[in-house]
């Protein structure tokens, strides 16, 4: 069998006396997309954190292509390059991460500048804004005269300018109108078809875990409650809090007060309920 381009063994996250991961699990192959889920508190994006290095795992480890990721903390400008060039991440709201005076010709060309110092970077900038769906006339622009749905666009293309294993996308289309968010989903979509990158989604939306991924894990109070190919998970769910998340998407006949009255009794199942930091 393959190496797995991503996996995690074991995470563990506690702050004080909440456990924010607890044993968290998981594989990604080459060119694979697994969805992670769950609702506020589940550990999910803590998780993801860990994955990326922004977050100091306690237990467990995080190993890319075989090789396990260096500390957060690495010495060295070409080791600490060398890491972020392994997993790259793409948030919710990419604007707090651009310099507002900044166009998106100069943020790309920081980039590739920082990572790939002996290429020329003029030719990789207008591939990369072809690739994102924005074109060469985007390339002047400074964030504040984008769109939500452009900045997110910006956001993909400097996270691919440095040719990642893995993009982990944390509620990247949370905040985009419905019409937007299919719009940039199917631009991942022709991405990992041109690629062989691994998604790795965080996400409170059901949806878009049916639409852009292979496997998911469901996670409550910092545990994998359950995992699976997410077409089999979504059908047919086993734990009581992944049918609990299905049943809470508003359809036809949909019950608020039934939802919450479930959501209590669940809770009250918990042993030792915690809460993500």
């Amino acid at each position: 069998m393959r190496e797995p381009l991503l996996q995690a063994t074991g995470l563990s996250r506690a702050f004080g006396a909440v456990r924010a991961v607890d044993g968290v699990s998981f594989t990604l192959p080459e060119g694979g997309s697994l969805g992670i889920v769950g609702g506020s508190g589940s550990g999910k994006t803590t998780t993801a954190r860990i994955v990326v290095g922004l977050e100091r795992a306690d237990g467990g480890e995080v190993r890319v292509r075989g090789r396990a990721r260096p500390a957060a903390r690495t010495r060295g400008r070409e080791r600490r390059l060398a890491r972020a060039r392994e997993v790259q991440m793409v948030f919710q709201d990419p604007y707090l991460s651009f310099d507002p005076r900044t166009s998106v010709e100069r943020v790309l060309a920081e980039t590739l500048r920082l990572h790939f110092p002996d290429r020329d970077a003029g030719p990789r900038i207008r591939e990369l804004l072809d690739q994102v769906g924005l074109g060469a006339r985007a390339a002047d622009a400074l964030p504040r005269h984008l769109s939500g749905g452009q900045r997110q666009r910006v956001a993909i293309a400097r996270a691919l300018a440095v040719e990642p294993a893995v993009l982990v996308l944390d509620e990247a289309v949370a905040a985009l109108d419905v019409s937007v968010q299919a719009q940039i989903l199917n631009l991942l979509a022709d991405i990992r078809e041109q690629t062989p990158i691994g998604y790795l989604f965080i996400t409170h939306d059901l949806g878009v875990v049916r639409c852009v991924t292979d496997e998911v894990l469901v996670m409550h109070h910092g545990r994998v409650v359950e995992a699976g190919a997410t077409a089999e998970v979504l059908a047919a769910p086993q734990h009581p809090y992944t049918r609990l998340l299905l049943e809470s998407v508003p359809r036809p006949g949909w019950n608020p007060a039934r939802i919450a009255a479930a959501r209590k009794e669940l809770s009250a199942l918990q042993e030792s309920p915690t809460q993500e930091a």
